[in-house]
């Protein structure tokens, strides 16, 4: 269930609000004038999203590659091009 504060607690008890974010390693909604306002979260579950998001571009580029008819890099000739990198 999301965790939705009113502006006013996030002035009042701004501390209580970053360890609820920290412990339910979820984002607080938070409203204004009963409207959706803000988003607060912990760094690490905003890290974690971004990580997914760029995996997910990633993901999605390699998708279109495909369509293309982009057949990539077999494992064999990976593996040589990271040998001939390393030494």
């Amino acid at each position: 269930m999301p965790i939705i504060r009113p502006l006013s607690d996030l002035r009042k008890h701004s501390n209580e609000i970053s360890e609820q974010c920290r412990e339910s390693a979820e984002p607080v909604f938070i409203t204004r004038k009963g409207r959706s306002d803000l988003v607060v979260m912990s760094h690490a579950l905003y890290e974690q999203r971004e990580a997914r998001l760029e995996l997910y571009a990633k993901l999605a580029e390699a998708e279109r590659a495909h369509q293309r008819g982009d057949r990539g890099v077999t494992h064999v000739d990976l593996m040589k091009r990271l040998r001939r990198r390393i030494g």
